[in-house]
């Protein structure tokens, strides 16, 4: 195996003109780069990535914690964080919570044994003093998505308000007045704020939210079918459930389905987190779209910004209503004014 030293022999440069051009110090001339990196090639040569990080004390590697692998927008999220580390020279090792906060805390404890330089996470709930315990003790950390209440730590979300308070007015332009929401859990801060965001966009319509009319969810499929399977059995039906996350709303149209209604001539559909197969569904779904690529990129330059000694910011990036036909947007007995 080709060591350090081989390379410098074989490019016809100093140990030192190595070492600096594998980690992209500015002050090599073109030259020596192409000669070393030429001679890497050649070799082979790999550098032991375990030895470096103990004379550096970096590894070049970020934990990132995530609630639930198989939801889409989780999926897609972590694609734009591994995109923007390896950008920055770093790698990106994923642990899937699975929304489950004992889960989430494994896999914080292991990423820290590894001793990654800084650690994104999505909490699963809004308890874990696992976060910000590691944190106090100096590992940089970053919350993308979902955040701690009174954690300092730097947070990369987006605001769904306005956009919530946008499909309200629409779902009340098209006449509709009986709404329901599958809620998601009431440990998240999502969760919270997503169904606060619905009822007081309801208010300022002047209709209220009534405990029927509220399912408790959990950001799994299972939940929103069930949700609506009580929605519909309701001596009074509503007219659109709007979901607040987009697994849950496919449990919902399964529900709805089952009980051979249509959407959205029987009742109507909208979901939070637009992912990009909603267009193909039939009918293709009402949704609210969260800037996925800017938030996973967001976050990572916040957690390098840390590791690097500089101190960031939080970002709040703004989500936007997706109006599709899942809400009777293209009946023309609807009250429609777009």
């Amino acid at each position: 195996m080709a060591s350090i030293k081989d390379v410098a022999a074989e490019a016809g440069v100093s140990v030192a003109t190595v070492s600096r051009v594998l980690n992209s110090h500015p002050s090599v001339s073109p030259d020596a780069r192409r000669r070393v990196l030429a001679a890497v090639d050649v070799l082979g040569y790999r550098p032991n990535a375990v030895a470096r990080s103990l004379r550096t004390d970096q590894t070049r590697t970020l934990g990132l914690v995530i609630s639930d692998v198989l939801n889409p927008y989780f999926t897609e999220l972590a694609r734009f964080v591994e995109e923007e580390a390896r950008a920055l020279g770093y790698s990106v090792i994923i642990g899937n919570a699975d929304e489950q906060p004992d889960l989430q805390e494994h896999h914080i404890r292991t990423l820290l044994d590894r001793r990654i330089d800084g650690l994104l996470v999505s909490p699963a709930d809004g308890s874990s003093p696992l976060v910000p315990g590691a944190a106090g003790n100096g590992t940089p950390v970053v919350f993308v998505d979902r955040w701690i209440q009174g954690a300092d730590v730097p947070v990369v979300r987006a605001d769904g308000r306005e956009a919530i308070r946008d499909l309200v007015a629409h779902l009340h332009r098209l006449g509709h007045r009986r709404l329901a929401i599958i809620a998601g859990p009431a440990a998240t801060t999502t969760g919270n704020e997503r169904v606060e965001a619905f009822r007081e966009a309801l208010r300022d319509h002047g209709l209220a939210l009534s405990d029927d009319c509220i399912g408790q969810g959990d950001f799994q499929a299972d939940s929103g079918r069930r949700a609506t399977e009580r929605f519909l059995a309701l001596p009074e039906p509503p007219e659109v459930v709007f979901a607040a996350d987009n697994l849950m709303a496919l449990g919902a149209l399964d529900a709805i389905r089952a009980r051979g209604l249509r959407v959205p001539q029987d009742i109507g559909l909208a979901a939070f987190d637009d992912i990009p197969w909603f267009v193909h569904t039939d009918p293709p779904i009402t949704a609210i779209a969260q800037p996925t690529g800017e938030l996973g990129r967001a976050a990572v330059r916040a957690l390098v910004d840390i590791v690097e000694g500089r101190s960031p910011q939080s970002v709040t990036l703004p989500a936007r209503l997706v109006v599709r036909s899942s809400c009777g947007e293209h009946d023309p007995n609807r009250r429609i004014n777009l």
